[in-house]
């Protein structure tokens, strides 16, 4: 065999972004122009897709504003979007946060898309789909054990909705027991989630701040508990990397209390195998598949908040469960106490499907082995930008993170006016991806980047070489950064409307009636 000598090259490559000022599909449209033409007559058409068959009340009035566009003008439009995106396919993904982008084995979404899954309806009767009620309930089985609870629900669409659905178990758990309990106390670095949903559900919310040492405040804790308190959502290590090392003493003190202590592990990366959420005193908790177990976050779905409850709240989850009884998988709408529904069906079986496939191709030791890998490499790259003197990790100063870390480039923007918004911008120049922080910002400047088990260190040097010099632009030529990303699909945008509901137009109906009046 000819001998292969490694290409050597600049460790920040050379990156620009396709660009075709592509319209939105509606306004490609041509009218008549069709994809397929199917033969017949209308009425033969109409007849043939049953459409005559429908009710009355069930038919339109008017045929729905669909595009008429030819497919290869649809296939070059999708094509060419799909050129205009950042992906985990293409680009680094180590910026994307606590929304885990990992690597998902490509032979696992071959076989969620395969026919005998994708065709499936999940109203269609039981003994036609025993396969898929078979892996969602050794999915369950499976985070059972990982989590040490004692039934899992995968109808939640989501880690928020999972927050409520355990929100709304709370509620449904202490109006049995005729208590009135309208508090939930969570930490301020946990995902802002963990109190929206619950706000939503109708709770007040009391937030936890981090005491000197920068975890979360015991004596305030302590302060914060009372008879009014339902439960406590915390997220463990918290969105700053943090872990809580006391957190028994937290559940212990919120149990004594009467209330229940709900476990947000959307950061459970860097824990599999290590600890779980029921040895650490938790009535609930919640996994998101989409995130920690390989299913493809997909641009915010399709997702499963899968939702963990121990035995006494087994009765209040949302229906139908997945039973087995030794012969027959089955669906179980006979919950009485059951909160009836947070979504519809039992979950998004691909998404399930996914998670089953790369937890059994890992096995225990492998789940463990991923969680060792995530930690050591946040931990390599936490090192490494720790040694910069513009770059700084807020709380528990000299110890490590877990499988990411939060930190603030308060120094970098007093020294050369460049903040986080423009070092994002900026990264989009050389195809890499990187997040600043959820809102509001707690952290000045902040910078959060989680590099997970997949990247290996030559992809982690590579992200820092690119970090490095977009530091180094800033002190050298920060003009530069004015109308960054320069080689990407756009320039910088105006933002502004994104606070404004007003300005919002979240379908194309909406749109036009805002802007092309």
């Amino acid at each position: 065999m000819r001998n292969m000598q490694r290409i050597k090259r600049d460790a920040v490559r050379d990156f620009h972004q396709a660009k075709w000022d592509e319209p939105v599909i509606f306004e490609l449209t041509a009218p008549g122009e069709r994809g397929v033409v199917p033969p017949g007559t209308e009425a033969e058409i109409l007849a043939a897709i049953g459409e005559v068959a429908l009710p009355r009340a069930l038919r339109r009035n008017i045929p729905p504003a669909l595009p008429e566009i030819s497919q290869n003008r649809v296939l070059r439009h999708y094509v060419r979007l799909s050129q205009e995106t950042l992906g985990a396919d293409v680009n680094l993904e180590i910026g994307q946060g606590t929304c885990t982008v990992k690597y998902s084995p490509k032979i696992n979404d071959q076989l969620a898309r395969n026919e005998k899954i994708m065709e499936q309806h999940p109203s269609q009767p039981e003994e036609t789909m025993q396969g898929t009620l078979e892996f969602m309930h050794e999915t369950d089985l499976y985070l059972r054990e990982i989590s040490g609870m004692h039934r899992i629900s995968f109808q939640a669409g989501g880690g928020s909705q999972a927050i409520l659905l355990m929100a709304s178990i709370a509620r449904a758990h202490f109006e049995k027991k005729g208590e009135a309990r309208d508090e939930i106390i969570t930490t301020i670095y946990s995902h802002p989630s963990d109190a929206a949903a619950p706000h939503v559900a109708g709770y007040k919310i009391i937030y936890i701040h981090p005491d000197s040492e920068g975890y979360p405040d015991l004596d305030a804790f302590r302060a914060a508990l009372s008879p009014r308190t339902a439960a406590f959502f915390v997220a463990n290590p918290e969105d700053t990397g943090v872990y809580n090392k006391r957190i028994l003493e937290f559940t212990r003190l919120a149990r004594e209390h009467g209330s229940l202590c709900c476990y947000d592990q959307a950061n459970a990366n860097g824990l599999l195998g290590v600890t779980r959420a029921r040895d650490a005193g938790f009535d609930m908790c919640f996994f998101n598949l989409h995130k920690t177990f390989s299913a493809p976050h997909g641009c915010g779905g399709p997702a499963v908040g899968a939702v963990g409850v121990t035995r006494e709240l087994e009765r209040y989850l949302p229906v139908p469960l997945i039973d087995f009884d030794g012969k027959k998988y089955s669906l179980n709408y006979d919950l009485p106490d059951s909160i009836v529904k947070v979504r519809s069906y039992f979950g998004a079986a691909q998404v399930v499907l996914k998670a089953y496939m790369w937890i059994r191709a890992l096995g225990a030791e492998g789940l463990y082995g991923a969680a060792k890998a995530a930690v050591l490499n946040n931990n390599y790259m936490f090192k490494k930008l720790m040694e910069l003197p513009f770059v700084d990790a807020p709380y528990i100063p000299g110890r490590q993170r877990i499988e990411q870390a939060r930190y603030t480039l308060e120094k970098l923007l007093s020294d050369t006016g460049i903040g986080t918004a423009d070092v994002q911008r900026r990264m989009m120049d050389f195809g890499a991806h990187y997040w600043t922080s959820h809102h509001p910002y707690y952290v000045a400047e902040p910078m959060t980047l989680e590099p997970t088990d997949s990247p290996s260190k030559a992809d982690i040097d590579e992200y820092l070489a690119i970090l490095g010099k977009v530091f180094a632009e800033a002190y050298e030529t920060p003009q530069i950064f004015a109308d960054a990303p320069e080689r990407s699909v756009c320039h910088r945008l105006d933002e502004s409307g994104m606070d404004d509901p007003e300005k919002w137009a979240v379908t194309w109906r909406a749109y036009l009636k805002k802007y092309k009046p």
